[in-house]
């Protein structure tokens, strides 16, 4: 083979989705973040109230990280050190802890597709977003085979995260015996149907359960781009009172997680409008560091943290009750 060829091939496999060849193997425990029995420090210690840990599991898929215009890679390497520091320190800490005491937490690490994917769906994106999505339906296969043994499950999830659970709903719970034992998908952070699934409901009350909700954040005064472009048209539900119109006042907002660790309740209004959902300016100093932002997307889960916690482990009694267990 001549030089020309080869350097061919070289090309073509620093810039394909496909240049990992392997399959990841589950089994190996340092191939999740979060596993039963093997929290990080900063998870276990939300970890409060653990009367649900023995009844339920939450499966958890974080969202894009791969964020650097200058990252050339279509998907994340799961040895990817300075990644996997972004799991456990953004992602699990501020977003997964949300469900932390809902049940057993499960978040498998996954060759995410960089953030580029999205708008570059027809020129590798689409093939970068799917090859990230098998390495999340092998963990949650692994996961069904050896830990789940008949559990009610709670799928949660951001942004891309979302977008992957959406499809693992459509692959295995979406008209198929498995629905039974779903208790809710909290699946932000992208635009989906409201009648994406054929059994799987839009939630519209705080205790309802077997079906999923989703949001999208922004200020009174929208991106307009991003709204028109992901969101309108789309299904929502205000995560203050989990219903799908109207509004929940400051004094009904019961918690937003910042990044200093501090917990702010009743910080601001939330109001639903067509595919999403806007917030008053929060308060505090947070209203001058949230104003600043084009929009909201990255607070989805964390503005909302407590709103999340306390409505995951409503629904899971919920669940638990209506099963007689």
């Amino acid at each position: 083979m001549d030089k020309f060829m080869l350097m061919l091939i070289f090309l073509w496999n620093i810039s394909t989705p496909f240049c990992f060849s392997q399959e990841v193997d589950y089994a190996q425990k340092e191939n999740w973040a979060v596993l039963p029995g093997a929290y990080p420090s900063h998870l276990l210690a939300r970890v409060k109230d653990s009367s649900l840990l023995n009844e339920v599991d939450v499966f958890y898929v974080y969202p894009t990280l791969m964020l650097d215009k200058k990252d050339k890679r279509w998907n994340a390497e799961l040895s990817d050190v300075e990644q996997q520091k972004k799991v456990l320190n953004s992602a699990v800490q501020y977003q997964a802890s949300a469900w932390v005491e809902a049940g057993r937490m499960f978040v498998p690490y996954y060759r995410q597709a960089h953030i580029r994917s999205y708008y570059q769906l027809d020129s590798g994106g689409r093939e970068a977003l799917l090859f990230a999505y098998e390495d999340v339906k092998n963990a949650f296969q692994y996961y069904l085979d050896h830990y789940n043994q008949g559990r009610p499950i709670i799928l949660a999830g951001h942004s891309q995260g979302s977008t992957h659970l959406k499809m693992i709903l459509q692959d295995f719970f979406d008209n198929k015996p498995l629905r039974g034992q779903l208790i809710a998908a909290y699946i932000p952070g992208i635009g989906i149907h409201r009648n994406e699934f054929n059994s799987i409901p839009l939630m519209n009350s705080a205790s309802q359960t077997g079906g999923f909700v989703t949001w999208n954040t922004f200020k009174k005064n929208i991106d307009q781009d991003a709204y028109r472009r992901w969101y309108k048209g789309r299904a929502v539900v205000n995560p203050v009172t989990w219903q799908t119109e109207g509004s929940a006042s400051k004094e009904q907002h019961l918690g937003f997680l910042y990044s200093n660790d501090d917990l702010f309740c009743h910080c601001f209004e939330t109001n639903v409008m067509d595919g999403a959902v806007w917030v008053s300016r929060p308060c505090s100093y947070l209203g001058l560091v949230s104003w600043t932002m084009k929009n909201l997307h990255v607070g989805d889960v964390n503005l909302f943290w407590m709103d999340i916690h306390e409505n995951a482990k409503l629904r899971a009694r919920t669940y638990l009750k209506e099963k007689g267990s």
